[in-house]
């Protein structure tokens, strides 16, 4: 184990920020390159040999958290770097981007600040890319078997690089034009830089996969056409059909959806623009939703240079401490300021939009709301807390409903659905056509990266089984397996 007495001699700490008023000057990470070395070795030595280690609960990958969490402690990065990857392909991803639910089912959690499980990930993998411990690793033989997998998103990349590996030739098929899903157009700059995936893009392409970009499954090409060039197909295409806010004045300009405002910001970062065709300079703008992607959107309008951002949700203010019906280890719902809320804005709760209101060239100026409050389970407006706030800029952030089905993927191939509308599969990750598999929030619904790459290593799992009738790659999840929450 790492230091007996770390948790008692050392304190929480984790990785320090660059001052609000420089980074949002930039749109490069916003923490201090190289401020987490220093202290990772003292924090790492705070895990504290707990007998069970429940983090492993937490994570869905199960990652060998106390394991690597030794290795850093005696700063061998090499063999921490080995421990990380048994379990994770894309540990600089889950690094810089995943809520950490190890940590809120870490022991040390339950009467003190817990391990920053989380900063001790990127810490050995940034450390494994700088001394090169990061190498492609190329099948010794190749099965003759081929595989298509649909998007490029983690849960996509996940399963295509597990099934290289095993032997198979691969190829990724994105419509976007380029590589990485809602990695890559989705997380702002200043959460990941694209440099993490391309450099995971490049190892890949070393290892034998192949990526095919500007292709939509559906419309480009028919899934049947897909489905008869491959040995199995792995679909990996997410939930990315946006929940909508049906009230008057939803039609009018300058109110989109999430997805359609954050790829754009993106798009200028890659040298596609010069400036988004939309931004918030100047402009008064209103976030409906408080979560990630909400964050999302109001730290990319900070970027831009936005007169003021409000962000709206529904439901009430959550409190900074566990409630009594979310114990340890489940992941409890509390307060979070993210990076893009320390920068500046203001935050509402408790209200629901009532309807837009545009001036006369049909541009949003107004956003109406009211204020709510759930009544026996049963969402309630307020008679009398009506008001308007200014709205010239307003994105839609509430979530995703289910994979897309306007292409017609869903029907070329005739697969069938669940009863929450994702595509139906069984405990092989197999959908009720034959060699077609389905991996991440295209048959889980809307969730996190970690379950995305846990979701693709176990789907590799299924198709590897199918095309040789037997596997050693390994599953850390069934479909049925759901988040440690209550």
């Amino acid at each position: 184990m790492a230091d007996p007495k770390g948790f008692l001699n050392h304190g929480r700490e984790v990785a320090q920020s660059r001052p609000v008023d420089v980074r949002l000057k930039d749109w490069n990470e916003v923490y201090v390159p190289g401020s987490l070395l220093p202290i990772i070795s003292k924090q790492a030595s705070r895990c504290m040999d707990c007998g069970i280690p429940f983090c492993h609960n937490g994570c869905p990958l199960g990652n060998l958290i106390p394991e690597w969490n030794d290795y850093a402690y005696r700063e061998d990065w090499t063999s921490a770097s080995e421990r990380l990857h048994a379990t994770n392909n894309f540990p600089e991803f889950t690094g810089r981007l995943c809520p950490a639910p190890c940590e809120s089912a870490c022991v040390l959690g339950i009467n003190q600040p817990a391990v920053t499980i989380k900063n001790v990930e990127v810490s050995i993998i940034d450390k494994a890319w700088e001394t090169g411990d990061v190498a492609p690793q190329a099948p010794e033989r190749l099965s003759g078997k081929t595989v298509a997998v649909i998007g490029s998103g983690p849960a996509g990349l996940a399963a295509a690089q597990q099934l290289t590996r095993a032997g198979h030739t691969v190829a990724v098929y994105e419509r976007a034009d380029r590589i990485g899903g809602l990695l890559r157009y989705g997380i702002p700059e200043f959460k990941m830089e694209k440099r993490h995936i391309n450099r995971r893009i490049e190892q890949m392409r070393a290892e034998g996969t192949r990526f095919r970009t500007g292709i939509e499954i559906g419309r480009d090409l028919k899934a049947t056409d897909l489905r008869k060039r491959y040995d199995a197909v792995v679909i990996a295409a997410g939930a990315t059909t946006a929940r909508n806010l049906p009230v008057p004045g939803r039609e009018l300009k300058g109110v989109y959806q999430a997805m359609e405002y954050l790829p754009l910001a993106n798009k200028v970062q890659e040298g596609d623009f010069v400036a988004p065709p939309v931004s918030a300079e100047g402009k008064h703008v209103v976030v409906i939703g408080g979560g990630d992607t909400g964050a999302d959107c109001v730290g990319t309008a900070h970027r831009q240079g936005a007169a003021s951002v409000t962000q709206l949700e529904i439901m009430p203010q959550p409190g900074e401490e566990r409630n009594p019906n979310q114990p340890w280890p489940t992941f409890p719902m509390l307060y979070k300021v993210t990076s893009a809320h320390e920068e500046g804005g203001e935050r509402v709760y408790s209200v629901s939009t009532t309807h837009f209101e545009g001036d006369e060239h049909g541009d949003v100026q107004w956003l109406h709301l009211t204020e709510v409050e759930f009544i026996d389970g049963k969402l309630t407006q307020n008679p009398g807390t009506e008001r308007k706030i200014p709205a010239q800029l307003v994105t839609l952030a509430m979530g995703f409903t289910g994979t897309d089905r306007d292409n017609g993927l869903v029907d070329q191939f005739g697969l069938d659905l669940d009863e929450r509308g994702n595509i139906a599969r069984d405990a092989d990750f197999a959908t009720n056509v034959p060699g077609v598999y389905v991996a991440g929030d295209a048959g889980r619904g809307q969730s996190l990266i970690v379950w995305a790459i846990a979701e693709g290593r176990s789907a590799a799992r299924g198709v590897d089984r199918f095309l040789t009738g037997v596997s050693e790659l390994p599953a850390p999840i069934r479909p049925t397996d759901r988040s440690l929450m209550v």
